[in-house]
């Protein structure tokens, strides 16, 4: 990642202070989303997330792993169009399993404690997205587009 610093830190300070993100997916050119609890790397390369297989998101991504997701850092005031930050991650999603779901899913409870007999189930899947780019919008209009992994 070749970018400012100072966006780097908001890029990686939003990633931080948040737990939640919402993944879009599509089935058939049907546009999805759901909310996920999230990880990211500390490289901002990968972003983790657990499903049900049973899931719509779970079915949406083995058909077609292009997704986005996104994170902001919203409080639903009228502040928000000042100080609010989002980002939108696109990239592809898939399953990991053996050691890099190990890997993974160790930063991914590190993250959520309180998810570790979620992903510890036989019916919960581990995706990795790897991010292609990052489109950060901060004071409401101002929008910075990082290629992560070119």
């Amino acid at each position: 990642m070749n970018i400012e610093p100072e966006t780097s830190d908001e890029l990686r300070a939003l990633l931080e202070s948040q737990r939640l993100a919402v993944l879009s997916t599509h089935d058939k050119g049907a546009p999805y989303a759901s909310l996920v609890a999230f990880a990211s790397t500390p490289d901002v390369r990968h972003l983790i997330f657990a499903t049900s297989r049973s899931t719509r998101k779970y079915r949406n991504l083995s058909d077609d792993g292009r997704a986005a997701m996104l994170i902001d850092n919203r409080s639903n005031m009228e502040s928000d169009f000042h100080t609010a930050a989002a980002v939108t991650a696109t990239g592809t999603a898939r399953e990991l399993e053996g050691p890099e779901r190990d890997e993974f899913g160790t930063i991914y409870t590190g993250r959520h404690p309180y998810l570790c007999d979620f992903l510890a189930s036989p019916t919960c899947a581990l995706f990795r997205l790897t991010v292609d780019t990052c489109y950060l919008v901060t004071r409401f209009q101002h929008v910075v587009e990082i290629h992560v992994n070119p």
